[in-house]
């Protein structure tokens, strides 16, 4: 097996790819090595620099906004399957990648919730590197749409801890954009207070939440690319 050094060398911080083609060739090894290098400015260089090649060879990463704009206006006859992958998740997103390329299947998401994160150990930059390397792999040329879902409030931590739990969410989501997330799903569902008299009332806590963080998303996106946000409509789901 060959080091990852042989393709990449890191100087002051910044990585320089060696050989495009065999970088390409050895990206089982690379992927592999860079998920589990242990010093962590090297880890998320190494991810960066797979990401980096990933687009330079035509995997983007994309917004769905556009394409379901269009479904709206003139609905195509297929629906977007959203995958979360929790583990295993190279070879789980080349094998939807595989087949995505055997059907003549365009539009997919692969997502993470944040319990997602916390419990498998995929932070945003590592989940979007392993899928776009995925994409190289199997000869995928074209957008790969990556979504945060949901970003959801957590009631028993709201309540104890409001701007706590909001900074938490409003950290992950701009995380979750510098790492090229092009897709976020706002969940603040759990917050409905049911209670109250009137449905407006019921609902609003979850309206005003759901508009904070969709103005943050607005706020930080990048120049060019309008993210799409999706939200929960659901009642109180604990």
């Amino acid at each position: 097996m060959k080091d990852l050094k042989d393709f990449v060398k890191i100087i002051d911080g910044s990585p320089i790819v060696k050989g495009k083609a065999t970088f390409l060739e050895a990206l089982d090894s690379i992927l592999y090595q860079a998920v589990f290098e242990k010093d962590e400015n090297n880890r998320r260089a190494y991810l960066e620099v797979i990401k980096e090649v990933s687009k330079a060879e035509g995997v983007i990463p994309s917004s769905i906004r556009s394409v379901y704009e269009e479904m709206g206006r003139n609905y195509p006859g297929f629906t977007v399957p959203a995958m979360n992958i929790r583990g295993l998740t190279y070879d789980v997103a080349r094998a939807v990648f595989r087949q995505a390329l055997a059907l003549d299947v365009g539009a997919y998401i692969f997502e993470i919730a944040p319990s997602e994160v916390g419990y498998t150990d995929q932070r945003p930059l590592e989940y979007a590197a392993v899928v776009m390397a995925a994409a190289l792999k199997e000869g995928w040329r074209d957008p790969a749409f990556i979504q945060g879902d949901p970003f959801q409030f957590s009631r028993k931590n709201y309540e104890k801890y409001p701007e706590q739990e909001a900074n938490y969410l409003r950290g992950l989501i701009k995380e979750a954009i510098e790492d090229e997330f092009y897709n976020i799903d706002i969940d603040a569902s759990t917050l409905v207070e049911l209670t109250r008299p009137t449905v407006k009332e019921q609902q609003m806590p979850k309206f005003e939440k759901t508009t904070e963080l969709a103005d943050l998303i607005r706020t930080i996106e990048p120049k060019g690319i309008t993210i799409s946000i999706g939200g929960e409509i659901g009642e109180n789901r604990g």
